[in-house]
């Protein structure tokens, strides 16, 4: 096989110190395979026209690097997603990458974080290594971003998994799905919890954590929680700072299957 390309997509963040989540991930990807060239894609147009504007840098749209790798005559593009879950920006990576399946000699995709059982039992493991032991009253929340998609069930999946690792109190939610912040606070209530602590369950600590999580906003999540008496404690930290990240990602690029 000649020349060999690893291509690592996400959604992308234009907050620099929040990038920082999917650089780490992507230096331990191109360590686990130093006999490919690294190139770096956003799914995001608008993130990457920010950055662009703002930053002077350019971060091309996964058909555009394609399009790149196919003219400098690379065989192999080994592509992986750092998408959470297997829902709309998933899907329309795969479909920006499809057309250009006859392009190359083998083009392979790697699974989004949660693919698997195991996936999201590694990851709640890794969570709860990370967390502060709770008191009686203290309960941990997750905002995830949700989606229309049936891939939103993930969600709950992650939940059930804190249940099975008898984390009895730690809950997620959603900004654009369910379960939302309505779910969290019936729970909350239902345990006699006044402290909480909120936290992304995505792979970056962008503009969701710092606005609709940890903003000033009375509609953010921790506004809201205040405005009902809890005393609320942020941890803005991406999921992809997590050795136990991006080591899944890594088994998902090594199991990475043909388009």
């Amino acid at each position: 096989m000649g020349k060999k390309a690893l291509m690592v997509v996400s959604f992308g963040t234009s907050m620099p110190q929040a990038r920082r989540a999917i650089e780490k991930i992507e230096e331990r990807l191109h360590k686990a395979f130093p006999d490919h060239d690294f190139f770096r894609a956003f799914t995001s147009g608008m993130v990457a026209r920010k950055i662009e504007r703002e930053e002077g840098v350019h971060i091309p749209a996964p058909e555009e690097l394609m399009e790149r790798l196919a003219e400098q005559g690379y065989e192999e593009v080994r592509c992986q997603s750092l998408h959470v879950i297997f829902g709309q920006e998933y899907e329309k990576l795969l479909a920006q990458l499809r057309p250009y399946c006859g392009r190359f000699a083998r083009l392979l995709i790697g699974r989004p974080l949660l693919w698997d059982t195991e996936d999201y039992l590694r990851l709640t493991r890794a969570l709860l290594t990370e967390m502060p032991r709770l008191a009686a009253d203290e309960a941990y929340v997750f905002m995830g971003h949700g989606t229309e998609h049936p891939a939103n069930a993930a969600y709950a999946l992650v939940e059930n998994c804190f249940r099975y690792h008898r984390a009895e109190r730690v809950y997620v939610g959603t900004v654009e799905g369910f379960p939302h912040l309505d779910y969290v606070l019936a729970r909350l209530d239902a345990h006699g919890v006044t402290h909480v602590h909120l936290a992304p369950l995505m792979i970056v600590a962008g503009d969701h954590a710092h606005n609709d999580l940890a903003g000033e906003e009375e509609d953010s999540w921790k506004s809201r929680l205040e405005s009902e008496g809890y005393t609320v404690e942020t941890h803005l930290r991406g999921l992809g700072e997590l050795d136990a990240v991006g080591e899944i990602f890594v088994g998902h690029c090594r199991a990475a299957e043909s388009l």
